[in-house]
């Protein structure tokens, strides 16, 4: 499975997630999605193949839900929550590699689907 973690993320957990094995970029490391909507973002993914990692549920869950309305598909997302995962705390990173590490490790299917990382 490919992720593209959203721009809140540091880029340093996609580092992170590379040094295990797996297939991940931050929007922050690619200089033709950082600062763009939402929606430009989750077509970059989509045509990448990509799960996006967004904490926007109301913007990446309507732009899924218009996406499956029309007859497409798209590559699945994993929310995040900043209570959760508060972006502020120095132990954030840490914990959501971690999250993501296991999670990777199942590699379910979420085509066309939404998963809440816990």
């Amino acid at each position: 499975m490919r992720l593209l973690l959203d721009e809140m993320w540091s880029a340093a957990i996609a580092v992170q997630l590379r040094s295990r094995g797996y297939d991940v970029v931050a929007v922050l490391e690619r200089e033709d999605l950082r600062h763009k909507p939402d929606a430009t973002v989750f077509l970059a993914a989509q045509m990448e193949g990509s799960v996006i990692v967004p904490e926007n549920v109301g913007d990446f869950r309507t732009l899924a839900t218009y996406t499956l309305r029309r007859g497409g598909g798209y590559s699945g997302v994993i929310f995040t929550t900043n209570r959760r995962y508060p972006r502020h705390d120095p132990r954030t990173p840490g914990r959501l590699v971690t999250a993501l590490d296991e999670l990777l490790r199942e590699a379910p299917d979420l085509a066309n689907q939404e998963h809440w990382l816990t």
